[in-house]
């Protein structure tokens, strides 16, 4: 090694810092929205060790209970513990954000994409049926479909992915007709590169984008559109500790106990404001032209 070659100089720990912050301070969104969502899925991932109690179990000596230190969110009508309740209702809200996102990504997306890299007649078809959906007010598309398929949490993530999946076609088929005319695509085709591959590789690629973005600020839209369909009784069902059942079983008792609403209300508010949050900041990290 000649004496002139020098070595790189590895960042000093406070040089370190320096950069964090400063990547912090210009996407406080993205780190803000992070931890709210990763503290309700650790809150979910370790729900038996942090509930303390059976959700399920039933006290009837310990009826409509405030907070105190046994149970930190009072107890319902059938005396079970809020706060157990509110830790695993965390699991089914972030299952049906999974399931119902899963589908309406796997379904609209690869049409957006075939209807926008395919001809005139079929994108006009594929789009027609999209505007029916989106005719629709979503949550009055996902009461009619529960209605027709019968209340349950299954049936719940099919409705919420049926009204979502317009969303993502549109999104995918705007993507496709924007990204169809970049010189790489037509270089790729002038190069005799298969069709699919060219869908795959170069336009589904670099879709993930704004479509991971999309997915997060769905989220929030799932969330509230199942707690409200479960507040209607089209939802879970009881005694499944779901936030919005938890909220329709308790306004009963109001004028009562009003720990049996508040607390699933705020677990409600602070998931969906997360999932906002890091939405936003995706939007924002992603946007090519910043």
């Amino acid at each position: 090694m000649s004496a002139s070659t020098s070595l790189p100089v590895r960042p000093t720990l406070s040089r370190r810092i320096a950069r964090g912050w400063h990547w912090t301070s210009h996407h406080a969104n993205i780190v803000i929205g992070g931890i709210l969502v990763g503290a309700i899925c650790l809150v979910a991932a370790l729900a038996p060790w942090i509930a303390g109690a059976d959700p399920y179990a039933i006290n009837l000596t310990n009826l409509l209970q405030p907070p105190s230190w046994e149970h930190p969110f009072g107890t319902d009508d059938n005396g079970r513990d809020i706060f157990a309740r509110v830790i695993y209702g965390a699991q089914y809200s972030l299952l049906e954000v999974a399931l119902s996102v899963s589908i309406a990504t796997v379904v609209g997306v690869p049409l957006g994409i075939i209807a926008g890299m395919s001809g005139r007649m079929v994108d006009e078809v594929i789009m027609w049926f999209m505007d029916v959906l989106f005719a629709f007010p979503g949550i009055v598309l996902a009461i009619l479909i529960v209605s027709i398929l019968g209340p349950g949490l299954f049936n719940l993530m099919i409705a919420i992915a049926l009204f979502a999946i317009p969303v993502y076609a549109r999104l995918a088929r705007n993507l496709t007709l924007g990204l169809k005319q970049m010189e790489f695509i037509e270089a790729a085709r002038a190069l005799g590169v298969p069709q699919t591959r060219i869908l795959v590789h170069y336009i589904l690629r670099n879709s993930f984008g704004p479509i991971i973005v999309q997915s997060t600020l769905t989220a929030g839209t799932v969330i509230l559109t199942a707690a409200s369909l479960s507040f209607l009784g089209l939802g879970a069902q009881p005694p499944i500790p779901e936030w919005g059942a938890m909220m329709s079983q308790g306004r009963n008792y109001l004028g009562v106990n009003i720990w049996m609403s508040l607390f699933p209300g705020l677990a409600i508010m602070v998931t969906v404001l997360g999932f906002n949050i890091l939405g936003d900041g995706l939007r924002d990290l992603l946007d090519p032209r910043k």
